[in-house]
């Protein structure tokens, strides 16, 4: 008997039991169309984050202020002193290997052009920020570092207050009102899309730092040229452990932090942030990968239950076979075949349910997904090779059976 002859025996006696034959096939439907589904999320997530990293710069460090502490208290997060302009050139001119440095405020106010409002984040940053942050002009240009030291009113949105405020329309050129102080739009960043926390990254608008600190934050009498954060980016290949330990070393002499006592400030790997998020990602992802072949193993488990059925109603089908010429190896053949097909059949079928289910999760949570090529074969492979192990017990009762008290089984 050939094995083609073994495949086609197999799909006959597996048409004769259509119903059962589908219900046996659930559990590998479940476990490949969940394995599929929860990696494709899983890639996708892994590759936005990437894309995040990259966006951040994999060499940037972060600088904000910490905690304060009074009489032994702690005054929470942030409590402590602002950063200033005069922190920023100290750095520029202590620390080696950096490439750019860009200061930043932050405040939260409505932007208001024409009769179309939208509450947005203003941040009061340098002219390096497109440098230091990789984030390009895609209309108009940015302000220099003549224009920033003077507070002009200039601002540059992103993407999402383009469409919001402006209705898509190229704004450059346009006024914007901002906490009722009039900006003028001379750029529009590149869109940059939602972090992996799920902050939507374009809905902001940059303006001179001087212009927001003397406009919008108002004046700060303990650090008049406070900034809320400093970002540093360095040189590829620098040591960003012994940065760090530079950057603090510079930070405690400018804020008079004595020997012993714990830093008011924190340095931040923002990539070492965002790896960690996705190494959690990735835990929880192998734990749903484990749930996913435990559906697996229960499904052929199934498979070997309802080959054992199959081989006791067939057993004087066997015999009669194996009386008139069939060999051993033809009877475990023809009943491994039938596992294995059964298998994939369910493997397939999975297949199908997790592609479609990745997409439709991609269009209604508008979560990226990524189907790996090599995943599609490894699902199939890992049918196969399920009714392989499953199934050759069975088969190996099947060709074992005596020709003679097969034929007498009733």
């Amino acid at each position: 008997m050939s094995f083609l002859d073994s495949i086609v025996a197999a799909i006959k006696a597996l048409r004769q039991n259509m119903l059962r034959s589908i219900l046996t096939t659930l559990g590998i439907i479940i476990g490949v169309a969940s394995v599929i589904v929860m990696s494709s999320i899983n890639a996708g997530a892994r590759q936005k984050v990437e894309q995040h990293i990259a966006s951040l710069g994999s060499t940037m460090l972060s600088i904000s202020p910490g905690t304060s502490r009074r009489g032994g208290r702690s005054g929470g997060a942030n409590s402590a002193p602002m950063l200033s302009e005069r922190d920023l050139k100290a750095i520029e001119e202590s620390v080696p290997n950096i490439i750019g440095a860009v200061g930043e405020i932050r405040v939260s106010a409505t932007a208001v052009a024409g009769a179309t409002d939208w509450p947005t984040t203003i941040y009061g940053v340098h002219a390096s920020f497109p440098a230091v942050r990789s984030w390009p002009v895609a209309e108009g240009r940015f302000f220099s570092e003549q224009e920033a030291s003077a507070g002009r009113r200039f601002a540059v949105v992103g993407d999402t207050i383009g469409k919001e405020i402006f209705g898509g329309a190229n704004p450059v050129g346009a006024q914007i009102r901002i906490g009722n102080v009039p900006f003028e739009v001379i750029g529009v960043l590149a869109p940059k899309g939602q972090t992996p926390g799920g902050r939507d990254q374009d809905d902001m608008i940059l303006a001179p730092a001087a212009a927001v600190r003397a406009r919008l934050a108002g004046r700060d009498e303990t650090v008049p040229d406070q900034l809320h954060a400093i970002r540093i980016l360095f040189a590829d290949g620098t040591d960003l452990a012994r940065a760090d330990t530079q950057l603090r070393e510079v930070m405690r002499v400018r804020r008079r932090v004595r020997p012993g006592d714990p830093d008011d400030f924190g340095v931040y790997n923002i990539a070492d942030f965002v790896r960690a998020r996705n190494e959690t990602a990735a835990t929880f992802g192998m734990l749903l990968a484990a749930t996913a072949a435990i559906s697996l193993l229960v499904g052929g488990i199934g498979i070997m239950n309802i080959m054992l059925v199959s081989v006791t109603e067939r057993t004087r089908e066997i015999g009669l076979r194996l009386a008139v010429g069939a060999r051993k190896k033809d009877i475990l053949v023809q009943f491994l075949v039938e596992a294995v097909l059964l298998c994939m059949i369910g493997g397939v079928i999975g297949l199908g349910i997790g592609v479609g289910a990745s997409s439709l999760v991609a269009r209604l949570a508008d979560w990226d997904v990524l189907i790996n090529a090599n995943l599609v074969g490894i699902a199939i492979a890992a049918s196969a090779g399920v009714g392989v192990f499953f199934g050759f017990f069975p088969a190996r009762r099947a060709a074992q059976l005596s020709p003679i008290e097969a034929l007498r089984y009733e």
